[in-house]
């Protein structure tokens, strides 16, 4: 079997159906997956409704219709395929579109569910949105034209981020948007974020990648830098964003921080990356002229409740449902922003190979994680950090998400692995991700052996790592 072959699997059993349930996650990629299925199966004249859930469990099952529709699995269900399974979904009737780490099932008969995971065939770097379109391209070539949303949704998992690219079948994926005319590669462009929204100083003093003297963690020394090499405000004394400035401006920004870098001993292998561009999308919507923003603007709407209002714009609402987003966005990057002061200010406890720091109930647990990221560069990046809050949906558990850097991913360090092995340990606990990032759940009772044991395996990564390459 190939994945090419569980996408045609996948394939005939939805050309054999009229009625679609779509149940995915509240994140870009989710959000993403979800809307370009709907709309690759409403073009088959295929009725659709869809559900978005944080996570498979118990209580989210009740929210999937017990009736005759097939149901489609986005974003989720690999890991859960026995919760899946013993509450009675029906194998030949069910589809799990996933790329996360998977746990196969069988009923009393030996049937498996129809799984699509990249994962299974070591496409390490694709989402459950490449998964979507792949599944879509695959129904009519006609859906083409949803490889931009693919985009959203890898760039929204941070697929990019080890390499600052996309890389493996996504490419592909990036050349079908690239064909269709509504997506444009920026390659090797600068390592900042908010290209198209965020004033120049801003993306420069915080960037994730880039510690650069002087400049990194102020805008105003950002800003006096960017004067100093002769870039200078526009009318009204409005800096402008990274996608307004001229070839020649980008090459003077670049090669001073170039020469700053070196100067001080800083590292520049991470200060280029590729950017995905949205000709197609007005300018005076900028959060969705890059894949970045958009993601971001799509997570927003995930974390404060409202995904289907990201999946609205993600089918070309550009009036009701993005106005509503963009006032949500802006609230999303505000609580972020708190969040990470409060890390900072308040302090994280270090292990020896992890840093953690519990939050109580002060923020939502649908961004803590996005909030611990942030801070991380003003922490020690050299070591995992783990966050913990009060569960919003069940008192009795704790939310923990894990955040880490590239090199600590070169190092060996595998979050999802991580938090996978120490749930394994204890009764009540469940947990899922990527190496880069990774979230649980888990009894507030077992909150204190639980950071021990998480930090004591993420010490045997190391130590393994060494051991192979030492």
């Amino acid at each position: 079997m190939s994945l090419d072959d569980d996408i045609r699997a996948a394939t005939d059993t939805i050309r054999s159906t009229d009625e679609v349930t779509i149940i995915s996650h509240i994140d870009a990629d989710g959000i993403s997956s979800e809307a370009i299925l709907v709309q690759a199966l409403n073009r088959q004249g295929i009725t659709v409704r869809s559900r978005f859930v944080r996570q498979l469990d118990p209580l989210t099952l009740d929210q999937i219709p017990d009736d005759s529709s097939l149901k489609i699995f986005s974003d989720l269900g690999s890991g859960q395929q026995q919760l899946l399974m013993d509450n009675g979904l029906d194998p030949s009737g069910t589809i799990i579109i996933d790329h996360h780490v998977s746990q196969p099932a069988k009923n009393s008969s030996g049937d498996e569910f129809i799984e699509v995971n990249c994962l299974n065939y070591g496409y390490e770097k694709m989402s459950a949105a490449g998964v979507s379109y792949l599944l879509a391209r695959e129904i009519d070539e006609i859906n083409v034209d949803l490889a931009k949303l693919a985009i959203i949704g890898n760039i929204g998992d941070m697929m990019d981020r080890e390499h600052l690219r996309l890389t493996g079948p996504v490419r592909e994926i990036l050349q079908d948007g690239m064909k269709n005319g509504d997506v444009e590669l920026w390659e090797h462009d600068l390592n900042i974020y908010g290209i198209s929204t965020r004033p120049l100083p801003q993306s420069l003093a915080y960037s994730d990648d880039m510690d650069i003297p002087g400049v990194s963690r102020d805008p105003e020394s950002a800003g006096k830098f960017l004067e100093r090499i002769g870039i200078y405000p526009s009318r009204g004394n409005r800096w402008q964003v990274w996608e307004e400035l001229t070839f020649e401006e980008k090459q003077r920004v670049s090669s001073s921080i170039i020469e700053q870098l070196i100067a001080h001993g800083k590292d520049t292998s991470r200060m280029f990356s590729d950017h995905y561009i949205f000709p197609d999308e007005d300018r005076h919507q900028a959060s969705l002229r890059n894949a970045s923003e958009f993601a971001t603007l799509l997570n927003s709407c995930g974390r404060w409740q409202r995904p289907e209002l990201g999946g609205a714009i993600c089918r070309g609402d550009r009036a009701g449902a993005y106005l509503e987003a963009e006032h949500m966005l802006r609230n999303h990057r505000s609580k972020i922003r708190e969040v990470m002061l409060y890390i900072t200010d308040t302090g994280v406890s270090e292990l020896s190979h992890m840093l953690y720091i519990h939050v109580g109930g002060r923020f939502p647990d649908t961004i803590v994680g996005i909030g611990a990221g942030m801070a991380l560069s003003r922490l020690n990046p050299e070591k995992p950090i783990l966050i913990m809050c009060e569960d919003s949906l069940d008192p009795s558990m704790t939310k923990v998400s894990m955040r880490t850097r590239p090199e600590v991913i070169n190092k060996g360090v595998d979050l999802q692995q991580a938090l996978s092995m120490a749930c394994g340990l204890h009764e009540g606990c469940s947990g899922g991700g990527h190496r880069i990032a990774a979230g649980a759940f888990i009894p507030r009772e077992v909150e204190g052996v639980f950071i021990e044991d998480v930090n004591r395996i993420i010490a045997e990564q190391y130590a393994q790592t060494c051991q192979d390459h030492c």
